[in-house]
């Protein structure tokens, strides 16, 4: 598309995605599912680490989290193509429901007696984690369904707005109830709540609310009936493999996170680097959401127009930077500043991937190059999380995180090198991304 014709076509309203009933129904669905699972998540952190007090077993959580994707994702993309998404969600989201009670089961010390095995909260996390390998892909490929083509940038900023609200109030919810003391406010009569439990009483509330939203929406078309076979499950895979704007926009963040990220190394940095506590963990986990949240209010006001690839490139280095500020601070201000900017980085480079992978992708293989692309983000995500506890094991926590830091800018240069693709990528629009790939591609083509 010339400058001319990109002249001509009107400007959008920064709310346009709100016109469609099916995406707020969704956005305010997924606002609850997401507030509900970080909060779990601070639950989850502080009760394994006051079990444990071990660097390693935080990470093991993460792993276990992790390990679903790894085992499901070329089944999940190709159910995601083929049945109904919505149900495909509702089911998932139903199993973590199921498991959240069972947290609550264990935490709940005068309903179970005794120690709790770490090793059964792994299982249940590994249930969870299942749900959430099938559920991903699904809800990624739902979105374009729920609003027009001309309005899907818009509500992928707009998904990335919401995801980061519910990202940032999610963890100050959990350090919040995990303090509260219930048991005073009700004479003692609910005391057994204290803690963890009380936690994820929210979550389940939270996933309940979830359900009830997610059945009234109603996408637009339905999935590709072709048969379950390796050749369908693998062909999201080959595509993502011979799409380089694909592939080095994926990587880029699979890298950069796993290599950078310290999340589940927070409960050790409010405990014994900054001294701060569980209301210290709620607060310093819900920085990074907060920075994003700037941005993509931001973006929203001032979308990405041009430059989008270098954007990417420029965004995950100053992620890298700031992870080794965060690593070097003893100042819990100076460190809530670093996972302010983060954030704010990793937020840019979010809107641009997931931008590219859907405009990148046609219709009919999003749930299978979806579920290639969930893969990557539980690797730098969950699989980041081991990663961290288990590099914190052996170097300690402060050299984990600031190495890591290190390593992540040094990613950011190497695809600038390896993805010409990726830095040549101007304007969000699938005629633009079709002309970078026809350039640089080495093998077929974006169709």
């Amino acid at each position: 598309m010339d400058e001319t014709e990109q002249q001509k076509k009107p400007e959008l309203s920064a709310t346009v995605a709100w016109q469609s009933r099916d995406f707020r129904f969704y956005s305010a669905a997924r606002t609850l599912g997401i507030m509900g699972a970080e909060a779990q998540a601070v639950g989850v952190a502080w009760q394994v680490y006051q079990i444990t007090h071990s660097a390693l077993a935080l990470g093991y959580t993460g792993l276990a989290l992790f390990l679903p994707g790894l085992f499901f994702v070329l089944p999940a993309g190709h159910v995601a193509d083929r049945y109904d998404r919505r149900t495909i969600i509702m089911t998932c989201y139903s199993v973590q429901a199921v498991a959240t009670a069972l947290l609550l089961w264990l935490a709940l010390p005068s309903v179970h007696h005794g120690p709790v095995s770490i090793w059964v909260i792994y299982a249940i996390l590994f249930l969870i984690g299942t749900g959430r390998c099938f559920s991903g892909p699904a809800a990624s490929a739902l979105v374009p369904t729920l609003v027009p083509k001309e309005h899907f940038v818009n509500a992928v900023t707009w998904g990335a707005t919401v995801y980061q609200v519910a990202n940032a109030t999610g963890p100050m919810f959990g350090g919040i109830l995990f303090t509260v003391a219930i048991g005073k406010l009700f004479g003692g009569r609910f005391a057994a709540f204290n803690g963890a439990p009380l936690v994820y009483c929210f979550t389940i509330v939270c996933l309940l609310c979830f359900l009830a939203l997610i059945s009234v929406v109603k996408p637009r078309g339905a999935g590709e009936k072709k048969a379950f076979t390796l050749g369908t499950m693998l062909a999201g895979l080959r595509y993502v493999m011979s799409t380089r704007l694909l592939l080095g926009s994926i990587s880029l963040d699979l890298f950069a996170v796993l290599l950078g990220g310290a999340t589940s190394l927070l409960p050790i940095f409010a405990s014994e680097v900054l001294h701060s506590g569980p209301n210290g963990l709620g607060l310093l986990r819900a920085m990074p959401s907060l920075g994003a949240l700037v941005v993509s209010m931001s973006l929203l006001a001032v979308p990405i127009k041009r430059r989008a690839g270098r954007t990417m490139l420029s965004c995950v280095g100053i992620f890298g930077a700031a992870t080794v500020v965060f690593g070097l601070s003893r100042n819990i201000w100076l460190s809530c500043v670093a996972l302010l900017i983060l954030g704010a980085a990793d937020m840019a480079s979010v809107v641009v991937r997931s931008s590219i992978l859907q405009l990148a992708t046609p219709p009919e293989m999003r749930g299978r190059v979806s579920s290639v692309n969930w893969l990557f983000i539980g690797a730098s995500n969950e699989f980041g999380e081991y990663e961290s506890g288990l590099t914190a094991h052996w170097w300690g926590a402060v050299r984990a995180v600031v190495i890591g830091g290190v390593a992540s800018l040094a990613v950011t240069g190497l695809w600038s090198v390896f993805f010409p693709a990726l830095r040549h990528a101007d304007a969000l629009t699938a005629e633009d991304l079709i002309e970078v790939e026809k350039q640089f591609a080495s093998t077929e083509p974006i169709r």
